[in-house]
C-alpha cells in the first residue's frame, strides 16, 4: 500500500465529510447494498489494500501486510429514503439518509484502511431488517475470522456503549364472537379484550438489570394494534404486536417465558422473532484499551445491535460510533463532521 503523508485535522476532516457524502449518494436501502458494497470493494481495493469478497454482498478489507487483531464493522444498509437523497455538507455537518446510522462510521472504516491503521473492517448488509434477514450470522457462520476483538460502528454519540438488549417480536391475539353491535350482549368483544390485555402490559414497570456498573431496562410496548371489519359489528378477532427488549444475561428461552408471564395467560401470544441480547465484556484487556484511547464515557447499549451476533459467534464486541443516536431514522439525518473526526482520532490513539 502506498506510503502518503499524513492529512492536517482540516484535511481529514474534509476527507471524510466527502467520504460520507459519497456513500450516502450512493442509494443502499435494505435488500439493496451491492452497489455500495462494490463501491467500498473499489475503492479500498485501489488504495492498496486487501480486498475479501465474502458473498451477499459482504467486504472484508485490512491492510496487505497486517494481521490486525481488531475488527471495525459496520452495515451498508439504511433505511427506506424519506426525500433525503443526495446528501449535502453545510454548516459543519453532512445531512442526507444514513449519514449517523451507519454511512458516517464507514467512511471512517474505509479512511482508516487507507491510512493502514492496524484493523480490518468488515462491511455487511440488511442490518436494519428482522434478525432472520440478517447476512452478519449467516456469514460468521461460514467463515471464521481472524480478529479477537470486534468494534462495532453503531451510531453512540462518541461514547463506548457496552452490550445490548435482546430483541423479541411477537403477535398477541384475542378472541371473540362477532355479532351486531346494536346488541353487543350477544357477542363477545375481541377489542374490549385486547384492551384489558394491552392495559396490563402497559402497566408493567421497566425491569432494571445492572451489569458491570451499567444498568439496561427491559421494557415491553405495543407497537401496532389490528382488529374490526365494519363500523357496526362487534370484532371476532384483534391482533397486537408486541416488542419486548431484555438485558444481558437472560437467554433468549428465558425471555419468552418472561414475555409470556407478563401477559398473564390473556390472549394468544406467539413469539416471531428473538434476536439474543449482546454480553458487556468491559473487562477484555482490548474494551479498557479503547476507553483509554479516547478517554470514552461508557454506557449502556439501550439497543438491539449486531455485538449480539457477534458475541454468539465467540467474538467479544462493544459499540462505538460516531452516529449521533437522535439523527438515525429522521427525515433530516445528518452528522457533525467533528463526530467523524473525533472517532477517528480515537481509533488511530487505540491501534497505536
Amino acid at each position: 500500500m502506498p506510503v502518503t503523508p499524513a492529512p492536517s485535522e482540516s484535511e481529514l476532516a474534509e476527507r471524510l465529510a466527502v467520504r460520507t457524502l459519497d456513500l450516502i449518494d450512493i442509494p443502499s436501502e435494505s435488500r439493496n447494498e451491492a452497489e455500495l458494497a462494490a463501491h467500498v470493494a473499489s475503492v479500498l481495493r485501489e488504495g492498496g489494500a486487501v480486498v475479501e469478497d465474502l458473498g451477499d454482498s459482504c467486504v472484508l478489507a485490512y491492510p496487505s501486510e497486517m494481521r490486525p487483531q481488531v475488527l471495525l464493522a459496520g452495515h451498508l444498509d439504511t433505511v427506506p429514503a424519506q426525500g433525503n437523497i443526495p446528501g449535502r455538507i453545510a454548516d459543519g455537518r453532512v445531512t442526507g439518509l444514513g449519514a449517523s446510522d451507519m454511512l458516517g462510521a464507514l467512511a471512517v472504516m474505509m479512511e482508516l484502511v487507507l491510512a493502514r491503521a492496524p484493523y480490518a473492517a468488515l462491511f455487511f448488509p440488511r442490518e436494519e431488517l428482522p434478525a432472520n434477514e440478517s447476512a452478519l450470522a449467516p456469514l460468521l457462520e461460514r467463515h471464521q475470522l481472524a480478529q479477537e476483538f470486534v468494534v462495532v460502528m453503531e451510531p453512540t454519540d462518541g461514547e463506548l456503549h457496552a452490550g445490548c438488549l435482546g430483541n423479541i417480536n411477537a403477535t398477541w391475539t384475542f378472541s371473540g364472537r362477532s355479532g351486531h353491535s346494536a346488541r353487543p350482549w350477544q357477542a363477545d368483544n375481541a377489542i374490549h379484550k385486547a384492551a384489558l390485555g394491552i392495559a396490563a402490559l402497559a402497566s408493567a414497570p421497566s425491569v432494571p438489570v445492572t451489569l458491570h456498573g451499567l444498568t439496561f431496562h427491559e421494557v415491553a410496548s405495543i407497537t401496532r394494534v389490528e382488529g374490526g371489519i365494519a363500523g357496526n359489528v362487534i370484532p371476532e378477532t384483534c391482533v397486537a404486536g408486541v416488542n419486548y427488549r431484555y438485558g444481558p444475561g437472560r437467554t433468549p428461552h428465558e425471555a419468552e417465558k418472561r414475555l409470556h408471564a407478563m401477559t398473564q395467560g390473556l390472549g394468544a401470544l406467539e413469539v416471531t422473532a428473538n434476536s439474543g441480547s449482546g454480553a458487556v465484556v468491559l473487562d477484555h484487556p482490548l474494551a479498557r484499551k479503547l476507553i483509554a484511547a479516547g478517554d470514552l464515557v461508557v454506557a449502556p447499549k439501550q439497543a438491539w445491535t449486531p455485538v449480539a451476533e457477534f458475541a454468539a459467534a465467540g467474538y467479544p464486541a462493544v459499540n462505538f460510533g460516531p452516529g449521533e443516536t437522535t439523527q438515525a431514522h429522521q427525515r433530516g439525518e445528518g452528522i457533525g463532521i467533528d463526530r467523524l473526526l473525533h472517532a477517528h482520532r480515537v481509533l488511530e490513539a487505540y491501534g497505536t
